[in-house]
C-alpha cells in the first residue's frame, strides 16, 4: 500500500468507526429522554429536536474558523481534538440525569465537532493530484455507510447493556478513531503548506472569490436538502403508498438502506467518471439523473416504486456530491483547503439542518409535494451547473499531472 493510500484509509476508516459510532445511540436519543424522566410526547419530541439540531447548527457557523486554524497549525491535530472532546462528551451523556444535561452536552459538542470536513480535506491532500476524487469519494463512502448500519448496531447494543451504557460504547468508538488516526496518519505526506507564524491567513472572503467556490457552495447545500428531505416522512410515504402499518419499519428501512448503498457507489463513480468528462458535465447530468429519480418518488402510485427510484437518486446524489468536493478542491490554494472545507461544510450543515423543516412544513399540507422541491432542487442544480460553472481550471480534477503520468 503506497503512502497516499494509508493516508487515505486511515482517514476513511477513522471516519467510518466515528460515524458508526454516533449513530449508534443518536437515532434512540428520544427513548433515551423518556428513560431521563421526559414523559409528555411533545416534550420528548422538543427535546430531541433541539438536542439534534444544536450539534449541526453550531459546528455549521464554526466549521469555516476550524478550518482556517486547521490551515494555520495543521489537520491531524484539529481531527484529534475533535476526536477526544467526542470520547469525552459521549461518555458524559451515560451519566446524565435530565434533558437538559443532554442538550448542554450536545451544545458543547458542536464546538469541536466538524472533523468530517477537516477528514475530507486530509484525504484529498494526501492523494496524488489525479487521485482526489478517489480519496474524496472513498471518504465520503465511510462517512455514508457508517450512518447506515449504526443504528441496526446501535440497537443490538441497546438490547444488550442498556441506552446509557451504549453511549459509553459510542465512547470507545471514538477512541478506536483516534487510535487510528494517531498510528495511521501521516501529516508529512500531505501537499499542504502551513502559514508561518508571521504570514497572514486567507480571509473568508478570499476564499469565497475563488473560481466557482460560491456556486458549489449552492450546489453542496441543494444537494444535502435533497439528500435529507425524504428521510423525515419516508414511512409515512410508504404507508401512504399502501404497505400495511406493521410492515412500514422494514420497508422503510429497507429504502434507507438503498439509499445508502447507492450513494456509496455513487461516491466511487465519480473518480472514473472524472477521468472522461469536466465536473461541469458530470455534476449537471447526475442533477438531471436525480430529478427523475425524484420525480419517480413524486408519481409513484404503489410502494413498488421506491425500490426503483432510490438507487437512482442515491447514486446522481453521491456521483454529484463527490464531484463538487473534487471540483472545490482543485480551485483552491493548498493553504486555504482547511478555510474552504470548512466553508463548504457549513452550506452541507444548513443544509442538513433546513431539509428537515422544510419537508415537515410540506408535508403537513402535502406529502407528495416534499418529493416536488427535490425535482425543482435537481433541476435548478443541473441548469445552474450547466449555465454559470466554468470549466477551464477544473479539468485539472481529471487530468494527470505530468510529473504523474
Amino acid at each position: 500500500m503506497a503512502s497516499w493510500q494509508r493516508n487515505v484509509f486511515a482517514v476513511a476508516t477513522a471516519s467510518f468507526v466515528g460515524f458508526t459510532g454516533f449513530t449508534l445511540v443518536m437515532p434512540f436519543l428520544p427513548l433515551y429522554l423518556q428513560q431521563l424522566g421526559v414523559e409528555d410526547v411533545g416534550e420528548v419530541a422538543v427535546w430531541s429536536g433541539m438536542s439534534l439540531g444544536v450539534t449541526p447548527a453550531i459546528t455549521a457557523l464554526l466549521a469555516p474558523a476550524w478550518g482556517r486554524v486547521s490551515d494555520r497549525f495543521g489537520r491531524k491535530i484539529m481531527v484529534e481534538r475533535s476526536l477526544v472532546s467526542f470520547i469525552l462528551l459521549m461518555a458524559g451523556m451515560a451519566y446524565a440525569t435530565r434533558a437538559w444535561h443532554v442538550f448542554a452536552l450536545r451544545a458543547v459538542q458542536g464546538l469541536f465537532a466538524g472533523y468530517g470536513g477537516i477528514a475530507l480535506t486530509m484525504a484529498a491532500e494526501s492523494a496524488p493530484r489525479d487521485r482526489t476524487a478517489y480519496a474524496i469519494g472513498t471518504v465520503q463512502t465511510a462517512q455514508r455507510l457508517g450512518p447506515a448500519i449504526g443504528p441496526i448496531f446501535g440497537g443490538v447494543v441497546a438490547q444488550m447493556v442498556g441506552l446509557r451504557r451504549a453511549f459509553l460504547v459510542t465512547s470507545l468508538f471514538y477512541v478506536a478513531a483516534l487510535v487510528i488516526v494517531l498510528v495511521m496518519y501521516d501529516e508529512g505526506l500531505v501537499r499542504y503548506e502551513r502559514h508561518a507564524p508571521d504570514h497572514k491567513p486567507v480571509r473568508f472572503k478570499n476564499v469565497l472569490a475563488f473560481e466557482n467556490f460560491v456556486l458549489l457552495m449552492a450546489v453542496i447545500f441543494g444537494l444535502q436538502v435533497v439528500d435529507r428531505s425524504y428521510g423525515p416522512i419516508l414511512p409515512l410515504y410508504v404507508e401512504a403508498l399502501g404497505t400495511s402499518r406493521e410492515r412500514v419499519p422494514l420497508v422503510a428501512g429497507i429504502v434507507f438502506s438503498i439509499a445508502a448503498a447507492s450513494g456509496a457507489v455513487g461516491n466511487q463513480l465519480s473518480a472514473r467518471l472524472l477521468r472522461v468528462r469536466t465536473p461541469r458535465a458530470i455534476i449537471s447530468a447526475a442533477a438531471a439523473v436525480g430529478a427523475i429519480g425524484a420525480l419517480m418518488f413524486l408519481v409513484a402510485p404503489r410502494t413498488i416504486w421506491l425500490f426503483a427510484a432510490t438507487p437512482i437518486l442515491g447514486m446522481a446524489l453521491g456521483t454529484a456530491v463527490t464531484t463538487t468536493y473534487t471540483a472545490a478542491s482543485v480551485v483552491m490554494p493548498a493553504s486555504a483547503r482547511g478555510t474552504g472545507f470548512g466553508l463548504l461544510t457549513t452550506a452541507s450543515l444548513t443544509g442538513l439542518a433546513l431539509s428537515p423543516i422544510l419537508s415537515g412544513l410540506l408535508s403537513a399540507a402535502n406529502i407528495r409535494a416534499v418529493f416536488l422541491l427535490d425535482v425543482l432542487l435537481m433541476v435548478a442544480v443541473a441548469a445552474g451547473v450547466r449555465r454559470l460553472m466554468v470549466i477551464a481550471r477544473l479539468e485539472k480534477a481529471s487530468t494527470p499531472a505530468p510529473e504523474e503520468i
